[in-house]
């Protein structure tokens, strides 16, 4: 019987829908990566392009051969003025084209903003020697966009050219023509951008876990207070509605009491009746504080465990038919306690025991065993009996509310011990061990004074 069983669903929905943002966020922000990737690229080749553009001879040259003619054409007086200015236009166009290689795509004022390198055949970034200010003669290196402290030494600089050459596949270019031809390759990297894209899914998915680990705890959280709303509505209705008819049993017994004498066998059983009546007034008064703060006093754990045991013990020939209840109650000490409400959850403890040896198919050998000793961490109470055992599905819903393994009930027994246990007394209640055939034993840890 799961009663109260419904988180299983909307957790596996919750956990779909984790798995199903995570996986959209990877696949997309892996497209944005790839578009970005195929621009930087493009970016690269235009800046390849440009520098095998610029260090072509032919270009220079006819730069120059085109300024002669013109210097040539001006000192003729019978060439037309047109002519000349005609020229002139040819030559700003190619100023022109030689700005934009110059200044737009070579310079780091345009859009190539990548870390880069031109190495040659051999893997080595280009020298060149340059004068300083001073007119000292200083080499630089073919790097671009990159810390002058990531390529100080030889070492560095090989190691870089390496790690930019595993980034991306190089783009070829030839410097000269003809037989002095030369070729050279451009590493490249990848920009900020795309290095923080990267990171961003590992961003968003535990962003996401996060608001999941939220939700899922809230939803837990207002599930559980609705259980604990709705038992507390029913425990404290039943006892409202017992109320009423305790009290009328109780008068009636009063009643039929001075009308027989006191040795007789019908007296002596209604002695009995009203101890069960009383008990059942006693339960009554338990279901009604329930919800609220209980009041807790040090007293000796013993007697209150025997009380229990002593009621328990009464119930057997009703209940389990032949059945021993041992006893080894060795635990001192003071414990802060109310005496009903332990007292009810360790009867709700041996009456589950009792259950499951009514479940059992051995005829022999069923009993109860309760043991109550002193740890260095407080008192330590033990009930183990020889019933049917759980698996461990069982044992790992067993305190759920509406749980339970029998045809009858509401599952509410273990769940409310657990919580006589822990939420009121600050104790512990765990299944220590639990075989299928074999028995279970449940432990209950409370603090000392």
């Amino acid at each position: 019987m799961k009663l109260f069983d419904r988180t299983g669903p909307t957790k596996w929905i919750l956990v779909l829908l984790l798995v199903f943002l995570g996986l959209g966020s990877v696949v997309y922000n892996q497209y944005l990566i790839n578009r970005i990737l195929e621009q930087e690229r493009a970016s690269v080749q235009l800046w390849a392009k440009a520098l095998e553009f610029n260090a072509l001879p032919i270009h220079q040259e006819s730069s120059r051969l085109l300024l002669n003619v013109i210097d040539q054409l001006e000192s003729q007086k019978a060439i037309p003025d047109s002519l000349i200015q005609k020229l002139e236009e040819v030559e700003g166009l190619r100023s022109t084209q030689n700005f934009v290689t110059d200044e737009l795509i070579l310079d780091n004022r345009g859009s190539f903003k990548l870390p880069a390198v031109l190495v040659d055949d051999n893997d080595r970034p280009l020298e060149y020697l340059l004068l300083d200010e001073k007119g000292e003669p200083v080499v630089e290196y073919s790097f671009r966009n990159i810390r002058s402290t990531k390529v100080e030494t030889e070492e560095k600089r090989l190691a870089y050219v390496q790690k930019l050459k595993n980034m991306n596949p190089p783009i070829p270019i030839t410097v000269g023509d003809g037989e002095e031809a030369l070729r050279q390759y451009v590493y490249y990297g990848e920009s900020t951008v795309v290095q923080i894209l990267r990171y961003v899914p590992a961003i968003q998915i535990v962003v996401i876990m996060l608001l999941f680990f939220i939700g899922y705890t809230s939803l837990v959280s207002i599930t559980r207070m609705e259980q604990s709303n709705l038992w507390v509505g029913m425990a404290k209705e039943a006892a409202h509605q017992l109320g009423t008819p305790i009290s009328s049993l109780l008068g009636w017994i009063h009643l039929f009491r001075d009308d027989l004498p006191e040795q007789s066998e019908q007296h002596s059983l209604l002695n009995e009746i009203e101890k069960d009546v009383y008990r059942l007034k006693g339960v009554a008064e338990r279901f009604g504080k329930i919800g609220s703060k209980p009041e807790l006093k040090p007293l000796e754990i013993a007697p209150v465990l025997d009380e229990a045991i002593k009621y328990m013990e009464r119930r057997l020939p009703k209940i389990a038919g032949e059945v021993s209840i041992k006893t080894d109650l060795q635990a001192t000490g003071l414990v802060k306690l109310n005496p009903e409400l332990l007292q009810w959850a360790v009867e709700n403890l041996m009456k589950n025991a009792m259950d499951a040896l009514q479940m059992t198919q051995e005829s022999s050998n069923k009993g109860i065993t309760v043991r109550s000793y002193t740890a260095s961490n407080g008192m330590v109470l033990e009930i183990a009996d020889t019933g049917i055992g759980m698996d461990a599905a069982t044992k790992k819903n067993i305190f759920k509310p509406g749980y339970s393994t029998k045809k009858r009930g509401w599952g509410l027994g273990l769940n409310l011990t657990k919580r006589i246990v822990e939420e009121y007394h600050g104790g512990e209640l765990t299944v220590t061990k639990s075989e299928l055939g074999v028995g279970t034993t449940m432990q209950i840890r409370l603090k000392l004074v």
